[in-house]
């Protein structure tokens, strides 16, 4: 059996190796680059992503990559392409194919196919002589690099492939000025989904929202406070416009044997945080914890058209 160092050993150097593949690619980024990325944007319909093997997963990852940030992609596995799913081609797609020794026998029909219908390819290879490369409109030819295992199992090649993917991904990004709003768009569940919700996404509106005049005595507020369940309530005058508002917090600093009779202009807390509907959640939490408090009203144009509550917020796992 092997010495437990040994293990920690193989795995240092398998890092080492592949941190030297990704180091290589720095070097890397020159005229095809460009070509690639610029086929990708002028593209009149999808990027069609194929590989097989190990490569393949990296495809498969590389095309949801692109899906979810702006460049309509899907994959195709080489061994369906050959038995009909060559049809989901079409003529205005690019064609990105990885393989590690760019003779990969799964892959041929899908370069045929290609180029008997003049489809753009690109192909991200590690041979720089082989027929994928030959057959490529932009070929991508990863550097020389070494596997990290005597095996030659894909270890480094597949490292590189995912890494020069998620190059082509970002740079496509930037170039569309993809944004975080388009981005949430493509993420509704989960925790991606929940940093992009807004805040009208979250807010109470319309009867849910706590409102008193400015002349209303404690006992009205009181009883507009509890009735909505969230310890605070605006102030408004006669146009409803917000003018301040009032918390638990008020309410203890200004008990008195002459609390009841007080309205609420003289107990309220004037010039409030205020949030928009349309600034993120995530955003407004922000503004919660720096003022360490548990509610902001929403306004648009000077209108009061909601409130948010740090609980809802949480409820919806923005954090």
């Amino acid at each position: 059996m092997q010495d437990k160092k040994s293990y920690i050993s193989s795995a240092i150097a398998t890092i080492k190796t592949e941190i030297a593949g990704l180091n290589s690619l720095l070097d890397f980024f020159g005229e095809n680059y460009v070509r690639a990325v610029e086929l990708i944007l002028n593209c009149k319909g999808r990027i069609i992503v194929s590989g097989m093997g190990k490569s393949g997963h990296i495809a498969h990852k590389i095309a949801a990559t692109f899906a979810s940030t702006g460049t309509p992609s899907f994959f195709i596995h080489p061994g369906e392409a050959s038995h009909g799913d060559l049809g989901m081609i079409a003529s205005d797609d690019v064609v990105i194919l990885l393989s590690n020794s760019g003779e990969t026998k799964e892959l041929k029909d899908i370069i045929y196919f290609c180029k008997r219908f003049e489809i753009p390819l690109i192909g991200i290879i590690r041979r720089a002589e082989s027929e994928l490369t030959k057959a490529s409109t932009v070929p991508l030819i990863l550097p020389a690099i070494p596997e990290a295992n005597h095996l030659n199992a894909p270890t480094t090649s597949t490292t590189m492939m995912l890494a020069l993917g998620d190059a082509l991904a970002v740079s496509l990004i930037d170039a569309r000025g993809f944004n975080s709003e388009k981005f949430g768009l493509f993420h509704p569940g989960g925790k991606l989904g929940s940093n992009f919700l807004k805040v009208k996404d979250l807010m109470r509106s319309g009867k849910e929202i706590p409102l008193v005049s400015s002349n209303k005595k404690m006992p009205e507020v009181l009883l507009e406070m509890t009735s909505k369940h969230l310890g605070v309530t605006g102030v408004v005058d006669e146009k409803d416009n917000l003018l301040g508002i009032i918390t638990d917090g008020d309410l203890r600093r200004h008990i008195d044997n002459n609390f009841l009779n007080h309205n609420a202009e003289k107990i309220m807390t004037k010039n409030p945080k205020i949030t928009s509907p349309d600034t993120l959640a995530a955003e407004a939490i922000a503004i919660m914890n720096k003022k360490s408090i548990t509610s902001l009203f929403v306004l648009d144009e000077q209108k009061i058209v909601g409130i948010l509550h740090l609980h809802d917020c949480l409820r919806s796992g923005v954090v």
